[in-house]
């Protein structure tokens, strides 16, 4: 991204960003999907890291492993219970400098549970103009969670020990936001 001292206003381009997740399945392999629902919006002040904010939601309903019995359970009540928390949300608190890159700590909800987690935050991909004549800039952030800590306590005991699904959950999400104004 370039160095301008002005803070900017983008918005998240759902066609161009997406939530993957990874998570331990009956311990020998990691079960990967994604959420393709994912809209909000930044304001980001490289020189004055306090006056930017993160605010994203994603919508659960928009989950997918490539296995629709499965999305299907991870909708249900057994998980996510989209039918009464149709949205994952992240609200930042506060951005700080991490190396090259960022760290975006804020507030997660998931099933209604509210968490605060940190964000690291890739080096911020340069600031472009796309061919409609838009700013745009990319980001990919990552970060690690318990599930249980967010009321997602669905699990089968395995015959020769162990669980049916992994308790730490990998996110990233790539991002591609849009400059407003």
């Amino acid at each position: 991204m370039t160095t301008s001292t002005a803070t900017s206003l983008y918005e998240i381009d759902p066609a161009h960003t997406s939530a993957q997740f990874s998570v331990r399945h009956l311990m020998i392999s990691n079960v990967k999907g994604s959420f393709q629902n994912v809209t909000g919006s930044a304001v980001y002040d490289p020189a004055s890291l306090a006056a930017s904010k993160l605010d994203v939601t994603i919508a659960v309903q928009s989950i997918h492993t490539m296995e629709p019995q499965r999305d299907e359970h991870l909708r249900s009540a057994d998980f996510f219970d989209a039918a009464n928390h149709p949205s994952i949300t992240f609200r930042s608190n506060r951005f700080s400098q991490s190396g090259g890159g960022l760290k975006i700590t804020g507030d997660l909800t998931i099933r209604g549970v509210t968490k605060e987690v940190t964000l690291a935050v890739d080096p911020l991909e340069p600031a472009i103009k796309d061919p409609w004549g838009n700013t745009r800039i990319g980001a990919s952030a990552s970060t690690r969670v318990n599930r249980k800590d967010f009321g997602l306590n669905w699990n089968a005991a395995l015959e020769f020990g162990g669980f049916a699904v992994g308790d730490e959950v990998k996110i990233t999400i790539d991002a591609e936001l849009i400059k407003k104004g």
